[in-house]
């Protein structure tokens, strides 16, 4: 094996060693892996990035970070290997995009605000993948986006062209409609029609975070937390009572749950 270790490597030597670890004397698990092997791996990498960004964990986040690069270097290696691309492809691939879509700093375009080059960007965008409708725009939302996240990319390309309420008003009273048409297919017992109200309400709801200017994804994150940090609380106190929590009737939790909330003022 041709290989010289060092006191500090970069991202050629990054490229190298997927090369050797992909190599026929290299390592057998990196050998058999395939793009759809480690699609989970690429997610997972990126979501620990993601919560490095949000604990304001400077050292796990270069961390995180190179793990989300060596999985770029393993799926360009996997191509260059049956010679369809290679990592320079990538780059070549990502540089020219990024100077295309900035005409304002590589080019004589005017934009000299945010408002205008997010106008400029979506109309570049729009032209290079040759899309001539608004609904082809919406099209290309990757479907394997979290569907909080996909609901407000869709949304927001629908607005572009006028698809949209006034304000906040009529996004709430679009949800507070879905709710009442989930209501009537829980009373019908429709279980077909309840998913399928059900996932307008979260549609709507996401709307409504849209205009408030809310991610909805951060949001519902948030709520996630608060439901543990509550639920912690509440059997903490029911231990401390004697409170089976299993027998217990709902409307003893659900009291512990008003005294944790007001105890906590959330």
């Amino acid at each position: 094996m041709n290989f010289t270790e060092k006191e500090n490597y970069n991202f050629n030597d990054l490229v190298e060693i997927v090369k050797i670890l992909r190599a026929p004397d290299g390592c057998p698990w990196d050998r058999e892996q395939t793009h759809k092997s480690i699609r989970s791996n690429f997610i997972e990498e990126t979501y620990e990035a993601v919560e490095a960004i949000d604990t304001d964990d400077l050292d796990l986040l270069k961390e995180e970070l190179g793990d989300v690069l060596l999985q770029v270097a393993m799926h360009a290696e996997i191509e260059s290997e049956q010679g369809t691309f290679d990592i320079n492809d990538v780059c070549d691939g990502i540089c020219k995009k990024l100077i295309i879509r900035h005409p304002h700093v590589f080019g004589d375009v005017n934009a000299d605000t945010t408002e205008k080059v997010l106008k400029n960007w979506d109309a570049i965008k729009m032209k290079t993948k040759s899309q001539k409708t608004q609904t082809q725009a919406i099209l290309s939302v990757s479907k394997a986006l979290p569907s909080l996240m996909r609901s407000t990319k869709i949304q927001q390309k629908a607005a572009k062209v006028g698809f949209d309420w006034e304000n906040v008003n009529g996004a709430l009273d679009k949800l507070f409609e879905e709710c009442e048409e989930l209501k009537a297919a829980v009373k019908n017992n429709d279980a077909e029609n309840q998913r399928e109200e059900l996932g307008d309400v979260l549609f709507s709801a996401v709307n409504v975070a849209r205009f408030l200017n809310i991610d909805s994804e951060h949001a519902l994150y948030d709520a996630c937390d608060k439901f543990t940090d509550r639920f912690s609380s509440v059997e903490k106190l029911a231990n401390e009572r004697g409170i089976d929590m299993k027998t217990a009737p709902l409307s003893v939790l659900d009291s512990l749950w008003d005294e944790v909330k007001l105890s906590k003022n959330y």
